[in-house]
């Protein structure tokens, strides 16, 4: 199969739009959005196509956290970048602040660029070595042409503040700071532009343990302030519980799992979840615990099985069903805004 031939989106579908809350309409709302890539199989092999995100729906509403969980490989960062239109979608919508931005040129979506920002994994490779923190943070400003250069000291300091750095921090070198200074500094950079969503990709994953935390209160109190809405993607269960309304659950490209943050991590519908949820760390030593060890290893994103890609690792697995048809997300409980695309769910 060709990228070409991946078929155009269905009639949207599949997103919560009876879910708690629906009155609000979503800053941020995704249909049937798929992102392949053509791959070569040595140098005279047949391309074969990897579809890095699998016809995924879901949508952010203003001032909320959708936490987004899943395996290293499942896809994650794809979505967010290709949400941004960092990465160009195969097929799919893309409908930001009330307009669709999926075919945009470079031109037309530079205004939505300004409301759309990204917080990246590496602190130490997000920013420019060789720029002060005050070209760094100025760039925002004067591509945006946000402020004149007469401003940019002023604007540079508020900013440091709002993120806990002292204003005289801008003269400095990102060799200077530590890794959480660092972050604070990509967080700064995101909020230059006075974004209304923000992708936040696993913001924390390479600090320790204290850090992380500073660093999530952190985007909390600002989310608070600035009513932002994240998507926060992330490995760690336990900081995606803390700081999301809402948790989706991805698993080769597609969402299996999705819901309140309270209900996921209580009902755990799916038995991807399930086994997600049982590796995380108990706090209190004594108290034992289920752990469910998944066997095999994830499929080849290059050839992945047929009917549910979960199902040659699933205890639960249907013969003769879940081998051959691919669930969609369905509602077990009306009106709960928890979905799970499983024939076999735990209920």
């Amino acid at each position: 199969m060709s990228i070409s031939s991946i078929p155009p989106p269905r009639a949207p579908g599949g997103v919560e739009d009876d879910a708690p809350g629906a009155r609000v309409a979503p800053i941020l709302r995704v249909e049937r959005l798929t992102k392949a890539y053509s791959v070569k199989s040595g140098w005279f092999g047949k391309g074969r196509v990897l579809r890095a995100v699998d016809d995924v729906s879901l949508y952010v509403r203003p001032g909320e956290t959708l936490g987004l969980v899943g395996e290293s490989g499942s896809g994650k960062t794809t979505l967010g970048r290709t949400i941004l239109r960092l990465v160009t979608p195969t097929v799919g919508r893309i409908v930001f602040d009330g307009a669709e931005i999926t075919n945009l040129s470079r031109g037309a979506l530079r205004p939505h660029r300004k409301k759309m920002q990204i917080v990246f994994q590496d602190p130490y490779a997000s920013l420019d070595p060789r720029l002060t923190i005050r070209e760094t943070l100025a760039e925002p400003f004067l591509i945006h042409r946000m402020a004149h250069r007469s401003e940019i000291d002023g604007r540079v300091a508020r900013l440091l503040e709002r993120v806990g750095l002292p204003p005289e921090a801008m003269h400095r070198l990102p060799r200077e700071f530590s890794g959480g200074q660092r972050q604070r500094i990509g967080i700064a950079r995101a909020l230059a532009t006075e974004p209304k969503f923000v992708v936040c990709d696993e913001p924390v994953s390479a600090l320790d343990m204290s850090i992380q935390a500073q660093i999530v209160n952190l985007l909390l109190d600002l989310q608070e302030e600035q009513k932002l809405a994240y998507l926060f993607v992330s490995h760690d269960l336990k900081i995606v519980e803390y700081l999301s309304h809402r948790v989706a659950v991805m698993y080769l490209g597609r969402i299996v799992e999705v819901g309140p943050t309270a209900s996921l991590f209580e009902r755990r519908l799916h038995p991807y979840t399930r086994a997600l949820a049982s590796a995380v760390p108990s706090p209190d030593p004594g108290k034992r615990r289920l752990r469910i060890v998944l066997e095999g290893e994830p499929a080849n994103p290059l050839s992945p099985p047929s009917g549910c890609a979960f199902h040659p690792r699933c205890v639960r697995a249907i013969p003769g069903k879940c081998d051959v048809e691919t669930p969609q997300l369905r509602e077990l409980a009306p009106r709960s805004g928890h979905r799970v695309a499983c024939f076999a769910p735990h209920v």
